[in-house]
């Protein structure tokens, strides 16, 4: 039993460590930390902004579900009862928004910095006069 447990142990040290699982396992943890940077911009600098502009806070945007609901924001709302906060998922949506055009721009930088230098274009085909030319040279050389 005990050597079973360590060969599994091994084969999974193995696939832990490959490249690609690694990788992941990277891409995953700067995805959460990317993903709390967006959260802060969009709660902490956009909404307001959007708030003000508007002269709405998205974040206490809710429709009751029930009629006990008599809050009038959203933390208080839903201790009363079922709530369909609709201004959460405009944030979310905008959160969404943000993370895509920022991986747009990544991803097409990436692929700026990955392209390959176009192959140097072939030369034209030699004139008439210069292709004759050579034949001419070519026959001179055999003599």
């Amino acid at each position: 039993m005990g050597s079973r447990t360590e060969n599994m142990w091994q084969e999974f040290k193995e696939f832990a460590l490959k490249g690609s699982a690694l990788s992941l396992a990277i891409g995953v943890i700067i995805g959460a930390a990317f993903g709390k940077i967006v959260d802060a911009l969009v709660n902490d600098i956009i909404m307001p902004i959007i708030g003000i502009a508007g002269k709405a806070d998205f974040s206490n945007y809710f429709i009751p579900l029930s009629s006990a609901v008599k809050a009038t924001n959203l933390a208080d709302a839903r201790k009363q009862g079922g709530v369909l906060a609709y201004g959460d998922f405009i944030s979310v949506l905008i959160n969404f928004a943000i993370v895509a055009v920022a991986l747009f721009i990544v991803i097409k930088a990436i692929n700026a910095m990955n392209r390959k230098p176009p192959a140097p274009a072939a030369p034209p085909p030699p004139s008439e006069e210069v292709a004759l030319l050579t034949q001419i040279r070519d026959l001179l050389a055999k003599r």
